[in-house]
Order: structure tokens, then sequence, then C-alpha cells
């Protein structure tokens, strides 16, 4: 895992992913915010997936990191972000990346086929869920920014 720093962990631990990523998962899997979040919890028990999220909001950090702006500068403020919502963001756009991601956090969960796994790690549905988690990751430090 490449991170552009190591405050990500910090800034979204497990638990804060949960409830950052609640209405964006309500949405995409057709279930209400309760068990969106409760579904979510159990996937984020999962250190890779953690990871893949991690590493997704790394790479959108990266890209709207300016001449002039630092990653700090950038974690600083999703860090106020966070405190303002209370983890509160609008839904994510639904979009193929997007789902791929939804089917990956389904795998951890059990929802999901376990031929699926495959489909995921090789090829163009690696591609699609690594486009997935630095949308997901761009999703979340917008909102957070904004």
């Amino acid at each position: 895992m490449t991170l552009s720093s190591p405050r990500i962990p910090h800034l979204f631990p497990p638990r804060a992913l949960a409830t950052l990523l609640t209405t964006t998962y309500a949405s995409a899997a057709n279930v209400d915010d309760e068990e969106a979040h409760e579904r979510l919890t159990r996937a984020l028990g999962s250190r890779p997936l953690v990871d893949q999220i991690h590493e997704g909001i790394s790479r959108a950090l990266e890209a709207k990191r300016g001449p002039r702006t630092t990653a700090d500068k950038l974690l600083d403020q999703v860090s106020a972000g966070i405190q303002k919502r209370g983890g509160n963001v609008r839904a994510a756009p639904e979009s193929p990346e997007l789902a791929a991601v939804i089917v990956r956090v389904h795998l951890e969960i059990g929802l999901a086929p376990e031929p699926m796994r495959a489909t995921l790690a090789n090829g163009p549905g690696a591609a699609a869920l690594e486009r997935g988690f630095t949308a997901l990751g761009a999703h979340l430090v917008k909102e957070l920014t904004r």
C-alpha cells in the first residue's frame, strides 16, 4: 500500500468509513441506512478492503493536490469536514465502477458469489475496481472539503 500520507488511516478508520459510506452503500444496494451501516461495519472488518479504500482516498488526494496545496493541507480540510458534517455525506453517483466496489463489499459479507472475487482480481474487473475506489475516494474528498 502506498499512501500519500500516514494520516489517512487515522482520519478514516473502519468505523468512520462505515459512517461516511452509509448513504452511498444504501443507495447502491437499495437498503435502508441502518442495514447499510451494519453491512459496512461487517465488511470493513476486512483489512484488505479498508486498505483499498485508503488507497482510493490517497489517489484522490494526489489528483486534487495543486502546486500550492500540500497533502497535509488537504487532509486538514478533510478532517475539518469530518468534524463539521459528523460523517453525513451525500451518496456517490452510481456508476459501473461503484458497482464493482459494492460487489467487493458484498464479497466480504457473503452476499456475492465467490467466483466474483476472481473477476475483480484480474483484467477489466480489477481495473474497474481500482477506478471505483478512486472515484469513491474522490467523492469523499470532494464532499468533505466543500
